[in-house]
């Protein structure tokens, strides 16, 4: 099964914050073949787009008054939803921030 993973901060993280090198986690998973794709967004080029009554709005940076920034994905390759969650798990950014899961329809 395919899952999105978005890693987002967190306004609560965990204590003592995880300082480990995100980069193990993707090499880890890359050498498995259980990460497929996955990069880094920045927030300061996210652009808001709604259309209200004909007008389009268009605002700059992540949606105003969200307290969690959506700062990255990862496609990951699982056997299952538990799997998934185990490896999103090990993550640095579940202790720093939250990691979302989804899985593709009809993966």
């Amino acid at each position: 099964m395919r899952f999105m993973m978005f890693v987002l901060t967190d306004p609560v993280p965990d204590e003592p914050a995880d300082d480990a090198d995100v980069d193990h986690w993707v090499q880890a998973l890359d050498t498995t073949g259980r990460r497929l794709h996955g990069d880094v967004l920045d927030p300061s080029e996210a652009r808001g787009v709604r259309v209200r009554a004909g007008e389009r709005l268009v605002t700059n940076g992540p949606i105003p008054g969200a307290t969690d920034t959506l700062w990255g994905f990862d496609i990951l390759e699982c056997a299952d939803l538990d799997e998934a969650i185990d490896v999103a798990a090990r993550h640095p950014m579940a202790r720093n921030g939250r990691l979302e899961l989804r899985p593709f329809p009809g993966a």
